[in-house]
């Protein structure tokens, strides 16, 4: 067995002269050691050293600078990722997997699923379903992750080594994301949990990813792992395996996986346990209405003014000590991908009648919800409303054919047929939903048009209205309402 300590030792003196070579380290253990185990020793203990491992197979400090904004915008998913997906298909069903019964197979369980999330019910993954859901869903869940990480690079809130731990990792698409968000020289201890068929495709998946990307898959529950269904949390009785798993981590995924969890604010609490004292639980959800609203529906849940955790982002509470309860049917929206070969080979296998439109085993849509908690209180902005400025938006019944003055967070791109532009708002302290209506666009409120999702307005002189058909509040902003921005 080799000496760990002396390896460790050797490593911190030579960071500050030289890169780290494993043949050299392996001169100054006593009784030798071979240059092969001091490099895996060496990779074993890379997070803690804070050390990456280098091409050519020498290893370098970290940099200590937090992860900054790389201007995610992806236009596409990843060629190498499309070949291994391909490459799963073709090992599974033949190099036709799109055609005969291979491709009806594959198509049948995308309308499942899609139905499955439609109606709420109940999601089971086979082998087959875990593909058909990997084509339809991985290249939008890739590219979902790294807008949601934007809230917190802007504040520096992202290190360079960072322990991972996602829950209900499905077939890798927030995987994928952060490996491709994160720079070359950051180095993640990732911990996927996915008990599912899923875990298949995510394995395979995840071989794109680089040397200092270093995965584990854990096949269980959230519940399990977690420890909230009673049992002994992650890897059950197996003390070698809990060993393995970090004590904390710095970053919890739910990408996609709440509405699946049959508690999910349980599951979210006790994930944040697992949180660093500065670390964040990031969960997103596709942006129909069920999902989106249960998502929002967790977030209140766990982030009240009792429990000390903040919603980061992006629904912030601008009064202290306040809870919204309206609907919360909020969601982003980024530009989409180009149509991914595999998606374009099942759709264009399908069989269709005459009046049927091509694009139904097509996803490329860029929409979601999603929320940031953190233990630690800090939020995205630190803005907060005061009541000799504006009004609450609790309080909007008693301001109805009044102006008033409100302090906003821009919770929707524009929801309007093209007519008067429309605008979800809220403020934290809403029972009801809000939305600015704005009926005439001036210089003085065009900060509204141009703030983007998240950000915090300051509307002067709206005029607040009940709209009975939807049961909610219409602010007008009109030739008389100033609109600010506050905070972008």
């Amino acid at each position: 067995m080799i000496d760990r300590a002396a390896v460790r030792n050797n490593a911190n003196y030579l960071r500050n002269v030289r890169p780290i070579d494993p043949e050299e380290i392996a001169e100054y253990i006593e009784g030798g050691a071979h240059p092969a185990v001091v490099r895996e020793t060496l990779r074993e203990e890379a997070f803690d050293l804070r050390l990456r491992e280098r091409e050519d197979g020498a290893f370098e400090p970290v940099p200590d600078e937090p992860v900054a904004a790389p201007g995610w915008a992806p236009t596409a998913f990843p060629e190498e990722y499309s070949f291994a997906l391909e490459d799963l298909l073709v090992r599974e069903f033949g190099a036709n997997w799109h055609r005969g019964e291979s491709g009806a197979e594959l198509r049948e369980a995308v309308r499942r699923l899609k139905d499955d999330y439609l109606y709420g019910n109940d999601v089971a993954y086979d082998r087959v379903a875990a593909l058909g859901y990997a084509i339809y869903h991985l290249p939008a869940y890739y590219a979902t992750i790294g807008y949601v990480l934007d809230d917190l690079v802007e504040n520096a809130l992202l290190d360079r080594t960072l322990r991972v731990l996602d829950v209900g990792a499905g077939v890798g698409g927030p995987a994928l994301g952060l490996h491709d968000y994160l720079p070359d020289d950051a180095v993640v201890d990732y911990h996927a949990v996915e008990p599912s068929a899923a875990a298949d495709v995510l394995d395979h998946v995840l071989g794109e990813t680089g040397r200092n990307f270093r995965p584990t898959i854990h096949e269980a529950t959230a519940e399990s792992f977690l420890g909230t269904d009673g049992g002994g949390g992650p890897e059950g009785g197996d003390a070698a395996a809990r060993d393995a798993v970090p004590e904390e981590f710095d970053l919890v995924v739910f990408g996609n996986v709440l509405s699946e969890l049959d508690d999910p604010v349980a599951v979210v609490e006790a994930a944040l346990g697992r949180l660093a004292d500065d670390g964040s639980v990031v969960a997103f959800a596709p942006a129909d209405r069920n999902t989106a609203m249960g998502l929002r529906d967790v977030e209140r849940a766990v982030a009240t003014p009792e429990s000390g955790v903040s919603a980061y982002a992006p629904a912030l509470r601008l009064w202290p000590n306040a809870t919204p309860s309206d609907g919360g049917w909020s969601f982003d929206v980024a530009d989409d991908l180009e149509v991914p070969p595999f998606q374009r080979r099942l759709d264009e296998a399908a069989e269709r009648g005459s009046g049927d439109e091509p694009g139904e085993f097509v996803n490329v849509d860029v929409q979601f919800a999603y929320a940031i908690l953190r233990p630690d209180g800090k939020r995205r902005v630190d803005v907060q409303a005061t009541a000799d400025r504006c009004a609450r938006m609790a309080d909007s019944e008693d301001h109805v054919t009044d102006r008033v003055n409100y302090l906003a967070v821009k919770l929707s791109h524009d929801l309007s047929d093209g007519d008067n532009a429309l605008y979800r708002v809220g403020d934290g302290s809403q029972a009801v939903d809000h939305y600015l209506v704005c009926t005439r666009e001036t210089v003085l409120n065009d900060d509204l048009r141009a703030a983007d999702y998240g950000s915090v307005v300051f509307v002067e002189n709206g005029l607040v209205l009940w709209n009975d058909d939807e049961g909610a509040y219409n602010v007008v902003v009109d030739d008389e309402t100033v609109v600010d921005l506050v905070a972008p």
